[in-house]
């Protein structure tokens, strides 16, 4: 595959769909084929999971094994259509989650056993593996204040993720800073409790790194 795949990653409230929105929007102003997607969903199939997923509309409690299941069904579907054809086209792929977050909520946040979540993360991806994942990382009571005053803002209430205990957010938030250090050359820990205008400065100093190192241009020609 000719093209970047950038995937965001953290806990509620880290600040990750906020960034990559920004970053995509500055790459795409530079003149890079671009490409956003968000996980769980980024097609119809996908969409009907998330809302699945994030609201619980049948009122049925969702055992952890069948909400790792659904989380990967979603990304088969998007990894297939969406993003292997565009990074085989050459664009820069920027995905809000992606299979980390699976073993970060499922595997450490639920208890799953992690090896098991990872070993499905090769069928449902169809080979696509981010080059590079940048983890927004934020203390679980502060991502909460965060959310708390997005909610009050926007006047939603959390969803069925968020309702979790702290120790569940706890637990994933530990597992992502594992999958870092598990996987030091795909992964770059951003601490996301400073200002955003620093966070996002850093990321594309990273991002460009990266993309020299893979001979992208954004020249049309």
């Amino acid at each position: 595959m000719t093209g970047l795949f950038i995937t965001f990653e953290g806990i509620e409230g880290s600040g990750k769909t906020s960034q990559a929105e920004r970053l995509a929007g500055d790459l795409e102003r530079d003149g890079y084929d671009v490409l956003t997607v968000r996980e769980p969903g980024g097609t119809g199939i996908g969409e009907a999971i998330r809302d699945l997923l994030k609201n619980d509309p049948r009122g049925e409690h969702l055992v952890p094994e069948a909400e790792t299941l659904l989380f990967s069904a979603s990304r088969a579907q998007l990894a297939r259509t969406v993003v292997v054809p565009a990074l085989e086209r050459g664009a820069i792929v920027v995905c809000d989650r992606f299979f980390d977050s699976t073993t970060a909520y499922q595997g450490y946040g639920r208890g799953l056993d992690v090896d098991a979540v990872i070993g499905l993360h090769g069928f449902a991806a169809d080979g696509a593996r981010p080059d590079i994942t940048i983890l927004l990382d934020l203390d679980v009571e502060a991502g909460f204040r965060r959310l708390g005053s997005r909610h009050a803002a926007d006047g939603t209430q959390h969803d069925r993720i968020e309702r979790e205990v702290r120790e569940f957010h706890v637990r994933t938030r530990a597992g992502y800073l594992e999958l870092a250090r598990r996987w030091p050359d795909r992964f770059r820990v951003m601490d996301s409790a400073r200002d955003a205008d620093a966070v996002a400065t850093d990321i594309r100093r990273v991002v460009d790194q990266v993309l020299e190192a893979k001979g992208l241009s954004n020249d049309p020609g």
